[in-house]
């Protein structure tokens, strides 16, 4: 695939990651900042890492298998894997302007 191609299904799973919502906060979790990065390899491999706002948070086993179904169904993506991290551990400071003031907190 060319450069141009990757980066379009980078973008268009990005896209996807927005539709995406914390049950608890009324904002996509790519505006949370729970996405900390997207890689598409060569192949159409694509691999999120993520974060979730606590090690305790009630989604811990159902948001990443959302995160990899939704993925998954952008064209051209062949393979998901979504690795989750917690570091750095997840702050409000990670959060985009629009879900700050969103949330009131601007």
């Amino acid at each position: 695939m060319t450069d141009a191609e990757l980066q379009k299904i980078g973008e268009d799973v990005v896209d996807v990651l927005r539709s995406i919502y914390d049950p608890e906060i009324p904002v996509d979790i790519y505006e949370l900042g729970l996405i900390y990065d997207v890689q598409v390899s060569s192949e159409g491999d694509v691999k999120i890492l993520m974060t979730l706002t606590s090690p305790n948070c009630p989604v811990a086993e159902s948001l990443p298998e959302e995160v990899k179904q939704k993925s998954g169904t952008v064209d051209q993506v062949r393979e998901v894997e979504v690795e989750i991290t917690f570091d750095p551990p997840w702050t409000k400071d990670m959060m985009s302007e629009e879900a700050m003031l969103e949330l009131g907190f601007l």
